[in-house]
C-alpha cells in the first residue's frame, strides 16, 4: 500500500511540476520557449508535444490497473514501483534543470530517466499480456527516447559543436536514423508497435517543423516513417519469443 501511494504522489508531482513550469512559468520561460530559442532541426512541431497529455492519462490508467489487479502481490511489483518513482524524480529534476538552463546536466538526467524506463519496460514480458499492462510504459519510453535525441541535438547546437564537420541537416538525419533503428529493434525483440508509433508521430512533426526550408530533413523524416510503417506490418511475432522478462534483450 505504501509503495502504491508513493507512486501516485510521484505521478501527481510530475504532472504538477510540468504544468506549473509552463503556467507560472518557471524562471519566467516556458519549456517550449527554451526549446524554440535555437534552430534545432531535430525538434518537432509544437503540436507534437501534446503527447505528454496522452502519456499522463495513460499512466493514470496504468496505476488504476495496478490497483484493481492487486499487482502488489506480483514479484515484479517492488521493482516496478521503485523504477517508476525514480523516473518521476528524474522527470521533475529535468524540468528544473531545463528551465534554469543547466543544459549539460539535463543530458545526464535525461539519460538516467531513459535507463530507468528501460528497466521498468523490461519488467514486462514480450508477449502474453493485456494491452494496458505495458502500453503506457511503451509510449512513455518511446517519447523519452525521442526526447533524449532532441536533448542531445539541442546541446550540440547550444555549444555550436560542428560535429566533425558534418552539417546540421546531416546530423538531424543521423539522429533520426538512430531513432528508427531503436524503434525497429524494440519492435523486433519485444513485439511492440507502440514505441514505433511514437517515433512516427515525432518524425512527422519534424517534417512539419522543417517543411520546405530543410528539404533533406523533411524528406528523410517521412522516408523513415515509411520504413517504420513497413516494420510494423512485416515484423511478426517470433515463435521463440521469450516470456521471461529477465531474459529479454534490449
Amino acid at each position: 500500500m505504501g509503495r502504491f501511494v508513493l507512486m501516485v504522489i510521484s505521478l501527481i508531482g510530475v504532472i504538477a511540476v510540468n504544468v506549473l513550469a509552463n503556467v507560472l512559468p518557471l524562471n519566467n520561460q516556458t519549456t517550449g520557449e527554451i526549446s524554440n530559442r535555437l534552430p534545432v532541426l531535430f525538434t518537432p512541431a509544437g503540436y507534437v508535444f501534446s503527447i505528454w497529455s496522452v502519456i499522463y492519462v495513460l499512466l493514470i490508467i496504468w496505476l488504476v490497473g495496478i490497483w484493481k489487479r492487486k499487482e502488489q502481490n506480483d514479484p515484479e511489483y517492488k521493482k516496478r514501483s521503485f523504477l517508476f518513482i525514480t523516473s518521476s524524480i528524474l522527470n521533475i529534476a529535468w524540468i528544473y534543470l531545463w528551465h534554469y538552463e543547466y543544459f549539460l546536466l539535463t543530458i545526464f538526467v535525461m539519460l538516467g530517466l531513459l535507463v530507468t524506463l528501460i528497466g521498468l519496460y523490461g519488467t514486462y514480458p514480450a508477449t502474453g499480456q493485456k494491452i494496458m499492462d505495458r502500453m503506457p510504459i511503451s509510449i512513455y519510453l518511446g517519447w523519452i527516447c525521442v526526447a533524449t535525441l532532441a536533448n542531445i541535438s539541442y546541446l550540440m547546437t547550444f555549444y555550436q559543436w560542428n560535429g566533425w564537420g558534418l552539417s546540421d541537416p546531416l546530423w538531424a538525419v543521423i539522429m533520426m536514423t538512430i531513432g528508427t533503428a531503436i524503434a525497429l529493434h524494440i519492435r523486433f525483440h519485444h513485439f511492440d508497435i507502440w514505441v514505433v508509433f511514437v517515433f512516427i508521430w515525432a518524425f512527422i512533426g519534424i517534417a512539419v517543423h522543417n517543411g520546405l526550408d530543410e528539404l533533406l530533413v523533411s524528406t528523410a523524416a517521412l522516408f523513415l516513417c515509411a520504413v517504420m510503417v513497413v516494420g510494423i506490418i512485416f515484423i511478426k511475432k517470433r515463435p521463440t519469443a521469450c516470456s521471461d522478462p529477465q531474459k529479454l534483450e534490449f
